[in-house]
């Protein structure tokens, strides 16, 4: 079962002067510490709380079918469509990207750092049985290495001693990995704001497969009457303004760059 995970964000006379908005966000996002910038600022220019609602992808879209959340902020984009397709959704609005890298031990006995794609990256670590570690919590981030799996012909269900399947959000998957030694697919965001390196090094990156769009969805107020949509309206036109590219692209980790601002006006 995923543990839900709720960060409230409480900012001085916010709820006397403002709203509070329920966003269900991915853990990577939350992970990358971009949140500890964007909310005072959000704060400071809308006078609204943000509570959020921390979480894999495929959890924070089952808040938003539930109508537990007033936005989502998830990077699956065939979940998404689906999401806005079924009604639960009012539109989805791409945001900003980052990103996916393969990390692993320093030795790399799978041999990644000479892959030439990511899809041989994923072969590479199949035929050597060496230790991988996945998310295994419907995230974005899982749903991505699936599908890498599948386009590198393998099954994960068939695998065994060697991948396992932590259940975890993505620091905690991080922390598995170096504890392990093992190989693992990670956001560049979490990888750079991630303090237990260890023995990882960052071994592949590039494909143009690893591609990591960020996009922001209010629930839709036709099938849950009672979501703030002014609210997540008011949040969307800010997330896609100049004051939020700003901020996005300016925010450093040892002066790399862990997201891309991308929204169109």
């Amino acid at each position: 079962m995923i543990r839900l995970l709720v960060f409230l964000v409480t900012l001085a006379g916010a709820a006397a002067q403002g709203e509070t908005l329920r966003l269900a966000v991915t853990t990577s996002f939350n992970n990358s510490g971009l949140s500890d910038v964007l909310l005072p600022a959000i704060h400071q220019d809308l006078s609204l709380e943000v509570r959020l609602l921390v979480v894999g992808t495929g959890q924070a879209i089952r808040l938003g079918q539930a109508g537990d959340v007033d936005a989502i902020l998830v990077h699956s984009k065939v979940a998404e469509e689906a999401f806005v397709a079924a009604g639960y959704g009012a539109h989805r609005r791409e945001i900003m990207y980052n990103d996916f890298i393969i990390v692993g031990p320093s030795a790399d006995p799978a041999g990644v750092v000479a892959a030439k794609t990511v899809i041989d990256a994923f072969q590479r670590i199949a035929e050597n049985q060496s230790t991988f570690i996945s998310r295994g919590d419907d995230s974005g981030t899982h749903k991505k290495e699936l599908s890498l799996w599948s386009a590198a012909q393998h099954d994960p269900a068939t695998f065994v001693f060697w991948y396992k399947s932590v259940g975890a959000g993505m620091g905690a998957s991080l922390n598995s990995a170096s504890a392990m030694d093992g190989y693992i697919m990670a956001d560049r965001a979490s990888w750079l704001n991630f303090g237990n390196k260890g023995n990882l090094k960052l071994l592949f990156a590039g494909d143009s497969k690893l591609f990591n769009q960020y996009a922001y969805i209010p629930v839709s107020p036709d099938r849950y009457a009672h979501v703030k949509a002014r609210a997540a309206q008011a949040l969307e036109n800010w997330l896609v303004s100049p004051r939020a590219k700003q901020i996005i692209n300016s925010y450093k980790i040892g002066g790399e760059a862990l997201f891309v601002f991308n929204a169109r006006p």
